[in-house]
């Protein structure tokens, strides 16, 4: 089968890709061109891929990718994926986040209506949403707190209604925070995981960081592609929450990585404003009892796991 991957290019594409040729798929990508292609290709490099230029707000594009590969399977984890990044670009945000999604979905509608198709949904759409026994599940109400949040609630239900309205495979897969060695830098887990190891070669004094009190449920990238996978190849297409079930706070991951390098965090962690966001969500933690039960998913890496496995890999890369 032919699987074509927007957003191929992050740390989530990279996994998805290597899932897809391990289960013998031929797999495409779109990603936009950048002024330094390393940074393009530094995650996909060891992929025997097909990659295409474009852009989701340029339909053009969509559509020229979409006809020539002809698809069975369409990803879209493509967007404008920093929420802290999308108060200050809101407008770029929508467009790429929400938008770019109808782009792809209307390609998708009138030029392989046969495929299917999976979204890249996220717990953000929640917000402050919680149910009473602290999680959030598919039904739980969205109320979301970001730019971001809003965009991605909008992409959801137009993979809904495109799949009601048009009879398509269309499904959504809203993921928790999800991390690895391939996260972006300017993500919270790498900035503490990189600046720690500055910090203990001697690089750096301190870091920076926002609200080190704001909970979240992370999981590994990799069991979340894997995950993917399961959700556009069940019979019938449904939404799905995929989550560990566990929260932990920014301070719990700071305390994790600096003890893993014998250091208490306490003397090297400064909070900065500059950091927080304009409304803050303090919580978020899912419950995926519909995946594991229908899909026969679970989560294969603990919170600490994830955050050693990190560590070393960017202690490696320094050697």
């Amino acid at each position: 089968m032919k699987a074509l991957v927007f957003g191929i290019s992050g740390q989530d594409g990279s996994y998805l890709s290597e899932h897809l040729l391990e289960a013998g798929h031929e797999v495409y990508g779109m990603i936009r061109r950048h002024s330094t292609p390393e940074s393009q290709h530094s995650r996909i490099d060891h992929l025997n891929t097909k990659l295409y230029y474009g852009d989701l707000t340029d339909p053009t594009s969509i559509e020229k990718i979409i006809t020539e590969v002809r698809p069975d399977l369409i990803f879209n984890l493509a967007a404008q994926s920093h929420v802290r990044v999308s108060f200050d670009i809101p407008q770029y945000t929508i467009q790429v986040n929400a938008l770019g999604v109808v782009n792809i979905l209307e390609a998708y509608r009138r030029l392989c209506p046969e495929a299917r198709f999976y979204q890249a949904s996220s717990s953000e759409m929640f917000g402050l949403s919680v149910d009473t026994d602290g999680y959030q599940r598919e039904e739980t109400p969205m109320n979301p707190t970001s730019p971001y949040g809003c965009a991605k609630v909008m992409a959801y239900n137009m993979v809904r209604h495109y799949r009601r309205a048009y009879g398509l495979h269309a499904c959504n897969g809203i993921l928790f925070n999800h991390e690895s060695p391939r996260r972006g830098a300017n993500f919270v887990t790498q900035k503490v995981v990189r600046g720690a190891c500055d910090i203990k070669l001697g690089r750096k004094s301190d870091i920076e960081l926002g609200n080190l009190d704001s909970y979240r449920d992370w999981g590994h990238s990799k069991d979340y592609t894997a995950a993917m996978l399961k959700i556009i190849n069940h019979p019938v297409p449904l939404d799905f929450i995929v989550a560990t079930g566990e929260a932990h706070s920014v301070r719990d991951m700071c305390q994790e990585v600096f003890s893993y390098l014998g250091m208490d965090y306490r003397n090297y962690v400064k909070s900065n404003q500059i950091y927080t966001r304009p409304e803050e969500l303090p919580y978020l933690c899912g419950c995926s009892e519909k995946a594991q039960y229908l899909l026969d998913w679970k989560p294969q890496y603990r919170f600490k796991d994830i955050l050693v496995e990190m560590v070393d890999a960017y202690l490696g890369s320094q050697r």
